[in-house]
């Protein structure tokens, strides 16, 4: 059987990764929009994901030929997954791909990253030096030796971070809801200490329908006066009108978002995170780029063209 994949991924930087696929298939790879979309998906046999475009219900109720789903990530929520099990079309993606995945350290990088802005205050210093004032005193931020780095969600990327904060020198603490073994230097905290005693508190979790603003008012409200919060997780996570509301208080000193709750939306700028952030250095935002690096890149692309392939060489259905 010869098939039809839509490839709307940005492979075009790694040449020959979809080679693999070349040889069984006719892969059609263009632009990532709505519109290609919508006219290429419903005779295509399977979809190279774009992670910008979301696929709802509508559109996967027109591919009767659809068979695969393959996106090159962890996160499924640019996906109706229940649509696409009604209609009987297989998901392939990275989550659980363990071995793979521990060689993956770019979201955890940004993750820190997004914590040394807001602690140190760089968004002020660089407007600052780009317009050659040097007054340094007006860049104050916060070192982290010393302080408590709250890990929530202690899988993978929750330990590479954790590493990083020891590393800073910071006491770590780890929540999770399955029970591990404490590995040396990192405490195994409740849900309660983890918000209560954390100066920085990096989220690390899946979205699921169980922790849909896992952190909401009251949650934040048992946090720490001052404290961070640094999200690269999944922008449901957080009640996004609590965070706000905290942020224009001054209960939380500030926070570092990859993501926001309706990253699909067609009216971004009128987002009130992003309303507020033009306005408010304690919110730095960054557009859902935790493992948008070359590295990262071209070894998940990789990785799920050979997945597909051997899931289309052993295609029984």
């Amino acid at each position: 059987m010869w098939w039809k994949i839509l490839n709307l991924a940005d492979t075009a930087p790694f040449p020959g990764v979809l080679g693999e696929l070349d040889a069984i298939s006719e892969v059609v790879s263009l632009p990532a929009t709505v519109e290609n979309l919508e006219r290429e998906l419903p005779r295509a046999d399977a979809y190279l994901c774009a992670l910008s475009l979301r696929l709802g219900e509508e559109l996967i109720q027109q591919c009767g030929q659809l068979k695969i789903v393959c996106t090159p990530s962890t996160g499924w929520d640019h996906l109706d997954q229940e649509s696409l099990c009604r209609q009987g079309v297989e998901l392939l993606s990275l989550r659980g791909e363990n071995e793979f995945l521990g060689s993956i350290t770019a979201t955890a990088e940004l993750a820190w990253g997004l914590l040394l802005a807001v602690e140190r205050r760089l968004r002020s210093a660089i407007r600052l030096a780009g317009e050659g004032v040097w007054a340094r005193d007006g860049c104050r931020g916060h070192q982290l030796s010393g302080k408590t780095l709250g890990i929530l969600g202690y899988g993978r990327l929750g330990r590479i971070v954790a590493e990083y904060g020891r590393a800073f020198r910071m006491r770590v603490i780890a929540c999770d809801n399955q029970r591990r073994d404490d590995p040396e230097g990192i405490e195994s905290v409740s849900m309660d200490d983890v918000l209560r005693l954390s100066d920085v508190l990096s989220i690390h979790v899946h979205l699921t329908s169980e922790n849909i603003h896992l952190i909401g008012r009251e949650q934040i409200a048992r946090m720490k006066p001052g404290a961070v919060i640094i999200n690269t997780s999944r922008g449901a996570v957080i009640d996004e009108s609590a965070l706000l509301e905290a942020l224009e208080t001054g209960h939380l000193m500030g926070a570092g978002l990859d993501v926001i709750d309706g990253e699909w939306n067609t009216d971004l700028p009128s987002h009130p995170l992003i309303r507020y952030a033009r306005d408010h250095e304690n919110l730095v935002i960054t557009p859902h780029v935790g493992g948008v690096t070359n590295e990262s890149q071209r070894a998940a692309y990789a990785f799920m063209v050979g997945k597909l392939k051997s899931r289309i060489l052993n295609w029984d259905g």
